[in-house]
């Protein structure tokens, strides 16, 4: 958990001191800071807005401003507003009247960024990454979150269609004990549905490596491009649950220090464990992606081995069947030359009416012939 202000390091619970809130007009200073350009694209929009006494709900502003009024009527009560991709100046004018970190804010609006777990005052700046299976193109779908969390405020703000925050809100307005805890509750409900999120992508991510390991060993060719997306997703997972090892840490430090309840210490321990799990298995996933790589590079040396010994015999058969195609080439050549020269027919030829001219003709064919034979096969040519 870092603290950009140096305050002292202090746990979740501190959010529920209720200090009294004083009304400021809403400005839109802060999103001066920020290059609109750099905002998400698509709709922009406040998806639920809602003002809690004793955990169940007794408002739904339509504004932000009057939700700040609301929590200024009654300090006790809790103020949750749910924003989906807003632009710089919508949460920049949240951030004026919620007093929200500048840096915090910027970060918010420019999205892209890892978990993690920061202090500024009273307010607790949060980025969570959510995770989706999209069994259609069978890759994962990274989302991410933000929250806000004061001493009677949360804001989330999501850039992304998961984790399903409307779903979360049900299940803690269904649950006014739990949601009497305040901001804390908030977190918990939240930080709980984004790891649960997390299990059906570890399901997928497991049968893609059972597919992988099959289509390696039967040398399909696309495997090597398959694999290397699989290990980029498994990183990029990684990325996205590591970190919350430490944000959990940070929180579950100050439980005895800040009195929080039991009921809530086992919530939370029950998503550390959670957490965990997932972080062993993906850490799995990645040495199993490795070796996976290994066998597969070894099996496509082995296949281009087989190919180039195949080729060689080849060459080297083609090259014996030359020879012998050379050799009695050569062997006929020689009988050939020796008729060429004799059937000239020119009227002076010293040999050409000696009596004994065709038999020394047949014999030197037969000596040559016979010479190159021998050679040949003395070579192995033949």
């Amino acid at each position: 958990m870092t603290d950009r202000r140096r305050a002292p390091l202090t746990a979740l619970s501190t959010l529920t001191r209720r200090p009294r809130i004083e009304v400021r007009p809403p400005l839109v200073g802060i999103a001066a800071v920020v290059d609109p350009a750099v905002a998400p694209a698509g709709p922009s929009r406040m998806v639920d807005n809602a003002v809690y006494s004793s955990g169940r709900r007794v408002a739904t502003p339509e504004t932000a401003t009057e939700s700040r009024q609301a929590l200024a009527d009654d300090p006790e009560r809790m103020a949750w507003l749910g924003l989906y991709r807003p632009g710089a100046q919508a949460l920049g004018e949240m951030a004026e009247l919620y007093d929200l970190p500048e840096l915090a804010v910027e970060d918010a609006i420019k999205a892209h960024q890892r978990p993690k777990f920061e202090r500024y005052g009273e307010t607790l700046f949060v980025v969570l990454k959510a995770a989706r299976y999209v069994d259609e193109a069978e890759e994962v779908e990274f989302g991410e979150l933000h929250l806000f969390l004061g001493p009677n405020f949360a804001i989330t703000v999501r850039h992304s269609e998961s984790p399903d925050l409307a779903r979360v809100r049900r299940r803690l307005e269904s649950e006014p004990a739990l949601l009497a805890m305040g901001t804390e509750a908030v977190l918990y409900a939240i930080l709980d549905a984004v790891v649960d999120g997390y299990s059906p992508v570890v399901a997928g991510l497991a049968n893609d490596i059972d597919e992988i390991e099959t289509e390696v060993f039967r040398g399909d060719p696309g495997v090597s491009r398959r694999i290397y997306e699989l290990s980029q997703e498994v990183l990029e997972f990684q990325r996205a649950v590591q970190p919350l090892t430490g944000i959990l840490a940070a929180i579950m430090a100050g439980f005895d220090k800040y009195g929080v309840g039991e009921e809530l210490r086992s919530y939370l321990r029950d998503v550390t464990d959670h957490v965990v799990q997932v972080n062993e298995r993906v850490e799995g996933f990645r040495l199993q992606l490795r070796d996976i790589l290994t066998v597969n590079a070894t099996l496509v040396a082995q296949r281009q081995n087989e190919e180039i010994r195949e080729l060689t015999e080849a060459s080297i058969a083609q090259g014996e069947e030359v020879k012998k195609i050379s050799a009695w080439a050569a062997i006929l050549f020689a009988p050939t030359l020796v008729g060429t020269v004799y059937g000239m027919n020119f009227d002076r030829m010293p040999e050409l009416h000696w009596q004994y001219g065709y038999l020394m003709a047949l014999l030197l064919m037969a000596l040559v012939s016979g010479l190159l034979y021998a050679v040949f096969k003395r070579r192995d040519w033949i």
